[in-house]
Protein backbone atom coordinates (compact mmCIF):
# COMPACT_ATOMS: atom_id res chain seq x y z
CA UNK A 1 0.00 0.00 0.00
CA UNK A 2 1.00 3.38 -1.06
CA UNK A 3 1.88 5.55 2.34
CA UNK A 4 0.27 8.88 2.36
CA UNK A 5 2.21 11.80 4.82
CA UNK A 6 1.11 15.57 5.29
CA UNK A 7 2.24 18.08 7.29
CA UNK A 8 -0.83 20.57 6.69
CA UNK A 9 -1.58 23.01 9.56
CA UNK A 10 1.08 25.48 9.33
CA UNK A 11 0.56 26.87 5.91
CA UNK A 12 2.32 29.76 5.74
CA UNK A 13 6.07 28.33 4.24
CA UNK A 14 4.98 25.46 2.43
CA UNK A 15 8.00 25.03 0.30
CA UNK A 16 9.69 24.69 3.95
CA UNK A 17 7.26 21.79 4.99
CA UNK A 18 8.07 20.15 2.00
CA UNK A 19 11.41 20.43 2.39
CA UNK A 20 10.99 18.82 5.85
CA UNK A 21 9.29 15.92 4.62
CA UNK A 22 11.90 15.31 1.87
CA UNK A 23 14.56 14.86 4.86
CA UNK A 24 12.33 13.16 6.65
CA UNK A 25 11.30 10.62 3.85
CA UNK A 26 15.36 10.05 3.41
CA UNK A 27 15.82 9.24 7.13
CA UNK A 28 12.87 7.04 7.17
CA UNK A 29 14.28 5.34 3.68
CA UNK A 30 17.24 4.77 5.51
CA UNK A 31 15.95 2.45 8.34
CA UNK A 32 14.52 0.33 5.53
CA UNK A 33 10.46 2.20 5.37
CA UNK A 34 9.31 1.88 1.70
CA UNK A 35 6.72 2.83 0.05
CA UNK A 36 7.03 6.33 0.91
CA UNK A 37 5.33 9.15 -0.77
CA UNK A 38 7.90 11.38 -2.75
CA UNK A 39 5.80 14.74 -1.70
CA UNK A 40 3.49 15.55 0.93
CA UNK A 41 -0.42 15.44 0.52
CA UNK A 42 -2.46 19.49 1.12
CA UNK A 43 -5.23 17.28 1.61
CA UNK A 44 -8.72 20.03 2.04
CA UNK A 45 -10.75 17.02 3.88
CA UNK A 46 -8.11 16.75 6.88
CA UNK A 47 -11.04 14.41 9.23
CA UNK A 48 -11.01 11.99 6.53
CA UNK A 49 -7.43 12.53 4.92
CA UNK A 50 -6.46 11.72 9.18
CA UNK A 51 -8.24 8.35 8.88
CA UNK A 52 -6.55 7.08 5.88
CA UNK A 53 -5.59 3.43 6.18
CA UNK A 54 -2.45 4.48 4.48
CA UNK A 55 -1.57 7.03 6.48
CA UNK A 56 1.88 6.93 7.96
CA UNK A 57 2.44 10.55 8.97
CA UNK A 58 0.25 14.11 9.81
CA UNK A 59 -0.16 16.60 11.64
CA UNK A 60 -4.27 16.95 13.48
CA UNK A 61 -5.29 19.13 16.44
CA UNK A 62 -5.47 18.00 19.85
CA UNK A 63 -9.06 18.18 20.46
CA UNK A 64 -9.98 15.89 17.82
CA UNK A 65 -7.38 13.92 18.81
CA UNK A 66 -9.28 13.03 22.15
CA UNK A 67 -12.99 13.09 20.47
CA UNK A 68 -13.26 11.70 17.11
CA UNK A 69 -10.13 10.54 16.23
CA UNK A 70 -9.93 8.93 19.72
CA UNK A 71 -9.11 5.08 19.32
CA UNK A 72 -8.89 5.30 15.42
CA UNK A 73 -5.15 6.85 14.94
CA UNK A 74 -2.14 6.46 16.85
CA UNK A 75 0.21 9.60 18.46
CA UNK A 76 3.32 9.66 17.12
CA UNK A 77 4.43 12.96 19.38
CA UNK A 78 4.49 16.72 18.87
CA UNK A 79 6.61 19.21 17.62
CA UNK A 80 8.32 21.47 19.89
CA UNK A 81 8.32 25.38 18.75
CA UNK A 82 10.00 28.53 19.64
CA UNK A 83 8.14 31.12 19.59
CA UNK A 84 5.67 33.21 22.45
CA UNK A 85 3.50 31.21 23.92
CA UNK A 86 5.00 27.76 23.35
CA UNK A 87 7.47 26.04 25.77
CA UNK A 88 9.02 22.69 25.01
CA UNK A 89 5.90 20.68 23.81
CA UNK A 90 3.66 23.12 25.34
CA UNK A 91 1.79 25.61 23.41
CA UNK A 92 -1.10 28.20 24.55
CA UNK A 93 -3.39 30.44 22.26
CA UNK A 94 -2.87 33.67 22.15
CA UNK A 95 -6.32 36.31 22.66
CA UNK A 96 -6.02 38.42 19.43
CA UNK A 97 -7.76 41.95 19.42
CA UNK A 98 -7.46 45.79 17.65
CA UNK A 99 -4.75 47.44 19.50
CA UNK A 100 -6.56 50.38 19.53
CA UNK A 101 -9.94 48.85 20.78
CA UNK A 102 -9.54 50.31 25.18
CA UNK A 103 -9.78 46.69 25.52
CA UNK A 104 -6.99 45.12 28.05
CA UNK A 105 -8.20 42.00 29.35
CA UNK A 106 -10.64 38.94 27.73
CA UNK A 107 -13.34 40.51 30.77
CA UNK A 108 -13.49 43.62 28.51
CA UNK A 109 -14.66 41.87 25.55
CA UNK A 110 -18.45 40.55 26.80
CA UNK A 111 -21.33 41.30 24.94
CA UNK A 112 -18.70 41.55 21.71
CA UNK A 113 -18.38 39.65 18.91
CA UNK A 114 -16.01 36.72 18.62
CA UNK A 115 -14.31 34.92 15.08
CA UNK A 116 -13.61 31.23 15.79
CA UNK A 117 -11.61 28.88 13.06
CA UNK A 118 -13.68 25.50 13.62
CA UNK A 119 -16.03 24.18 16.40
CA UNK A 120 -13.24 21.33 16.82
CA UNK A 121 -10.48 23.66 17.13
CA UNK A 122 -8.87 23.12 20.50
CA UNK A 123 -6.79 26.64 19.83
CA UNK A 124 -9.53 28.75 18.67
CA UNK A 125 -12.56 27.36 20.07
CA UNK A 126 -12.30 24.61 22.85
CA UNK A 127 -9.46 26.60 25.14
CA UNK A 128 -11.04 30.23 24.51
CA UNK A 129 -14.78 28.12 25.64
CA UNK A 130 -12.94 27.46 29.27
CA UNK A 131 -11.59 30.58 29.23
CA UNK A 132 -14.90 32.55 29.24
CA UNK A 133 -16.86 29.92 31.33
CA UNK A 134 -16.30 31.51 34.55
CA UNK A 135 -17.35 34.72 33.15
CA UNK A 136 -20.13 34.01 31.21
CA UNK A 137 -23.89 34.40 32.39
CA UNK A 138 -26.57 32.55 31.38
CA UNK A 139 -23.86 30.15 29.85
CA UNK A 140 -23.04 32.94 27.68
CA UNK A 141 -20.27 35.58 27.38
CA UNK A 142 -20.14 37.04 23.98
CA UNK A 143 -23.15 38.52 22.13
CA UNK A 144 -22.15 37.03 19.00
CA UNK A 145 -19.65 34.08 17.52
CA UNK A 146 -19.09 33.74 14.21
CA UNK A 147 -17.09 30.83 12.19
CA UNK A 148 -14.26 32.19 9.94
CA UNK A 149 -13.01 28.87 8.57
CA UNK A 150 -9.34 29.44 9.63
CA UNK A 151 -7.26 31.43 11.68
CA UNK A 152 -6.21 33.52 9.33
CA UNK A 153 -9.07 34.54 8.90
CA UNK A 154 -10.37 35.28 12.05
CA UNK A 155 -7.42 37.84 12.35
CA UNK A 156 -8.37 39.37 9.23
CA UNK A 157 -12.07 40.13 10.48
CA UNK A 158 -10.94 41.34 13.67
CA UNK A 159 -8.53 43.42 12.26
CA UNK A 160 -11.39 44.77 9.54
CA UNK A 161 -13.74 45.21 12.62
CA UNK A 162 -15.81 42.30 11.48
CA UNK A 163 -15.25 41.15 14.82
CA UNK A 164 -13.70 41.83 18.14
CA UNK A 165 -11.25 39.12 19.55
CA UNK A 166 -10.13 35.93 18.26
CA UNK A 167 -8.18 33.30 20.30
CA UNK A 168 -5.13 31.88 17.71
CA UNK A 169 -2.59 28.98 17.65
CA UNK A 170 0.43 30.95 18.82
CA UNK A 171 2.64 28.98 16.29
CA UNK A 172 0.19 30.11 13.77
CA UNK A 173 0.14 33.78 14.36
CA UNK A 174 3.96 33.59 14.98
CA UNK A 175 3.87 32.60 11.32
CA UNK A 176 1.50 34.87 9.95
CA UNK A 177 3.49 38.00 12.15
CA UNK A 178 6.88 37.05 9.90
CA UNK A 179 5.79 36.06 6.74
CA UNK A 180 2.31 38.14 5.95
CA UNK A 181 2.80 40.91 8.94
CA UNK A 182 -0.32 42.74 6.85
CA UNK A 183 -2.69 40.75 8.06
CA UNK A 184 -1.47 41.72 11.62
CA UNK A 185 -1.40 45.11 10.96
CA UNK A 186 -3.10 46.73 14.02
CA UNK A 187 -3.62 43.74 16.28
CA UNK A 188 -2.55 42.91 19.89
CA UNK A 189 -2.63 40.23 22.33
CA UNK A 190 -4.36 41.34 25.59
CA UNK A 191 -4.43 37.63 26.66
CA UNK A 192 -3.49 33.90 26.10
CA UNK A 193 -4.99 30.60 27.38
CA UNK A 194 -3.62 27.53 29.91
CA UNK A 195 -1.84 25.78 28.34
CA UNK A 196 -1.54 22.23 26.58
CA UNK A 197 0.52 20.26 24.38
CA UNK A 198 1.52 21.50 20.47
CA UNK A 199 -0.33 19.77 17.40
CA UNK A 200 -0.13 15.73 17.43
CA UNK A 201 1.73 14.14 15.17
CA UNK A 202 -0.66 11.23 14.11
CA UNK A 203 -0.17 8.09 12.52
CA UNK A 204 -2.47 5.31 11.07
CA UNK A 205 -4.26 2.19 13.33
CA UNK A 206 -2.44 -0.13 10.73
CA UNK A 207 1.03 1.15 11.41
CA UNK A 208 3.42 -1.43 12.98
CA UNK A 209 5.24 -0.06 16.45
CA UNK A 210 8.54 -0.95 14.34
CA UNK A 211 7.31 1.45 11.98
CA UNK A 212 6.37 3.62 14.96
CA UNK A 213 9.97 3.23 15.90
CA UNK A 214 11.17 4.83 13.04
CA UNK A 215 9.27 7.89 12.56
CA UNK A 216 10.02 8.45 16.06
CA UNK A 217 13.44 8.30 15.48
CA UNK A 218 13.27 10.23 12.31
CA UNK A 219 11.07 12.97 13.41
CA UNK A 220 13.97 13.31 16.75
CA UNK A 221 16.84 13.67 14.05
CA UNK A 222 15.01 15.98 11.89
CA UNK A 223 14.49 18.46 14.43
CA UNK A 224 18.10 18.43 15.65
CA UNK A 225 19.70 17.94 12.39
CA UNK A 226 21.73 20.90 11.28
CA UNK A 227 21.48 20.38 7.67
CA UNK A 228 17.86 21.81 8.05
CA UNK A 229 18.34 24.51 9.81
CA UNK A 230 17.28 26.94 7.72
CA UNK A 231 13.82 24.62 7.16
CA UNK A 232 13.71 24.32 11.02
CA UNK A 233 13.86 27.94 11.87
CA UNK A 234 11.54 29.03 9.55
CA UNK A 235 9.27 26.38 10.44
CA UNK A 236 9.55 27.73 14.23
CA UNK A 237 10.63 24.33 14.98
CA UNK A 238 13.00 23.59 18.19
CA UNK A 239 12.59 19.68 18.85
CA UNK A 240 10.62 16.91 18.61
CA UNK A 241 9.09 14.91 21.49
CA UNK A 242 7.41 11.57 21.50
CA UNK A 243 4.85 12.36 24.32
CA UNK A 244 2.31 10.29 25.79
CA UNK A 245 -1.72 10.15 24.84
CA UNK A 246 -2.96 11.20 28.38
CA UNK A 247 -0.60 14.81 27.79
CA UNK A 248 -4.16 15.63 26.00
CA UNK A 249 -6.45 14.73 28.29
CA UNK A 250 -6.13 18.42 29.40
CA UNK A 251 -7.89 19.21 25.97
CA UNK A 252 -11.04 16.82 27.05
CA UNK A 253 -10.83 18.49 30.84
CA UNK A 254 -11.19 22.46 28.94
CA UNK A 255 -14.41 21.25 27.46
CA UNK A 256 -15.75 19.19 30.65
CA UNK A 257 -14.92 22.48 32.85
CA UNK A 258 -17.00 24.50 30.11
CA UNK A 259 -20.26 22.33 29.95
CA UNK A 260 -20.20 22.03 33.84
CA UNK A 261 -20.36 25.47 34.42
CA UNK A 262 -22.95 25.42 31.39
CA UNK A 263 -20.99 27.02 28.98
CA UNK A 264 -21.41 24.77 25.82
CA UNK A 265 -20.63 27.08 23.27
CA UNK A 266 -18.97 30.19 22.20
Amino acid sequence: MQATASLPMYLVTPDHVEALWTHLRALLAAQGLRHLPLQVSWPSDLPSHWLEPGLLLSQACGYPLMTHLAGRVRLVGTFCYQVPGSIGHICRSQLVARAKSGSESLADFRGRTVAYNSTDSQSGYNSLRAMVAPLAEGGRFFARAVASGSHRRSLEMVRDGLADIASIDCVTLAGLRAYLPDICEGLCVVGESAPYPGLPLITSMNTSDADMAALRTALGQAAQSAALATTLGALFISGFEAIDLAAYQVCLDMQDQALAMGCDRL
